[in-house]
């Protein structure tokens, strides 16, 4: 009879969303994981191949959070950013682990659909593509220095991130004015 399984794939990537929280992408190992689920290390192998594997099982269950997300809300420019704040500010290990060359991309190009499908209703189907990364520029930008604690002139940083995403709609928005190009 074969020894039943002690975790599965979900525990683990569960647990590793919580050891990356808690510990930064440097403690985000086999060995963090494996204690957290309850095993030793050597069982995780059954599940992820490597360091790097686990890394991007984490990554990829982190983006399909962010999609879900960003799903429910109202789908407007705002409350898509807004979402995107809430989320790094949640899951900031998350968020930065999904900035990195470990997110698999086809999870990532899952989380861009809200984004290009308001930048569509924004900017137009040609420049659709063009706004999004605009826009998931601007928030990924303006959210990450947040997250270092790089504004430090003092300020309303709430009022900064309204104002620059009033003025980023405006930039994009073909119907409230002449388009860019």
């Amino acid at each position: 009879m074969p020894t039943p399984e002690k975790t599965s794939l979900s525990a683990i990537v569960a647990a590793g969303r919580d050891v990356l929280e808690a510990g930064g992408q440097q403690g985000l190992t086999m060995r963090s994981v494996a204690d957290r689920v309850g095993v030793r290390a050597p069982s995780l192998y059954k599940h992820v191949r490597d360091r790097a594997a686990l890394q991007a099982a984490v990554a990829e269950a982190t983006i399909d959070d962010l999609t879900a997300r960003l799903e429910a809300t109202d789908g407007s420019l705002e409350e898509l950013v807004h979402g995107y704040r809430r989320f790094a500010r949640d899951r900031p290990e998350g968020f930065r682990l999904m900035m990195s060359t470990l997110a698999p991309p086809e999870a990532l190009a899952r989380a861009a659909g809200p984004v290009l499908r308001v930048s569509r209703q924004l900017a137009g189907e040609q420049d659709a593509l063009e706004a999004a990364r605009l826009i998931t520029a601007w928030a990924t930008g303006f959210i990450g220095m947040e997250l270092s604690g790089a504004f430090r002139l003092g300020g309303d940083v709430d009022r900064a991130f309204a104002y620059g995403l009033a003025h980023l709609r405006r930039a994009i928005d073909v119907s409230a004015g002449q388009p860019l190009g």
